[in-house]
């Protein structure tokens, strides 16, 4: 859809807290260039308890789709009144379209992240062995896709178990198990280590067992940076094959995105060589 050059453009935000750090206004504002759109894409920093009144607010005012970041997506999920197959299966929402007939909540990370991996980073997963860390609203969206992809197995680890657990419950695959953080010591290298969490972020080290990387390892962190993050230097530090941040990941799940407001998916690749990985 492409408005008459008469009318205002089409308003989109990010809501978050923090947001001041996101690139999600440059992607959009390129990929709206590059497609002929007409929109502005905003900041929107709500803490949980305002997060309802901002989604709603920016609706009323005209908004016409959010992205959601930390610590709102199992927060948008239970706020959309319609939900694709992949936020039901996930549980989390990044991704909202608002309608006449009320919010419908997508999730994107997850096809963002296995594209990144398969087509920009040229790593296979089927038949490998991979873990995710943290159990949160991040990592509830990218299980699924991850495990379409036919891994030999797939943990999902956190601090306590009990999260993970909540996580394995939402999928009926075998090859899906859930461990606290101190089991994953009593485990062989992982083929590729995926960072859900924000650990390391406020300076602490990422509370993580060194073991479970190896010199084979691929280790991916969600966050992304200009500069290797807090568990790109740990995993590089404790020899792991490769480690990058998620800038790949970011770009391409707001791809999907703008592909679900606008009806056209823009091409990701400039973008991509915008942040050395």
């Amino acid at each position: 859809m492409t408005n008459n050059k008469k009318s205002s453009p089409d308003r989109y935000a990010l809501v978050g807290h923090p947001v001041e750090h996101s690139r999600s206004p440059l992607i959009h504002t390129v990929f709206a260039r590059a497609t002929g759109q007409r929109l502005t894409y905003e900041l929107i920093d709500a803490e949980p308890a305002a997060f309802e009144t901002a989604v709603r607010g920016f609706g009323a005012a005209g908004g016409k789709g959010l992205n959601v970041t930390v610590p709102h997506k199992q927060a948008a999920f239970a706020l959309c009144t319609k939900l694709s197959d992949a936020a039901t299966a996930a549980g989390a929402v990044n991704t909202i379209s608002i309608a006449e007939d009320g919010l419908h909540g997508y999730n994107t990370d997850g096809i963002g992240l296995v594209r990144d991996l398969t087509v920009n980073l040229r790593r296979a997963l089927a038949g490998k062995r991979i873990v995710v860390l943290g159990a949160g609203g991040a990592a509830r969206g990218i299980v699924g896709p991850l495990l379409n992809e036919k891994p030999e197995e797939l943990v999902v680890a956190n601090r306590t178990k009990d999260r993970a657990d909540e996580v394995a419950a939402k999928f009926a695959d075998t090859v899906l198990v859930a461990r606290a953080f101190e089991d994953l010591a009593y485990l062989r290298p992982f083929d590729i280590v995926i960072n859900a969490t924000s650990a390391g972020l406020k300076g602490d080290a990422p509370p993580f067992p060194p073991g479970l990387v190896g010199p084979r390892s691929f280790c991916y962190d969600l966050v992304y940076g200009s500069a290797d993050t807090p568990f790109v230097a740990w995993a590089k530090t404790h020899g792991a094959e490769r480690a990058v941040h998620g800038w790949g990941m970011l770009v391409e799940q707001a791809a999907e995105s703008f592909a679900i407001w606008r009806g056209v998916r823009p091409d990701t690749r400039a973008l991509l060589k915008q942040i050395p990985r």
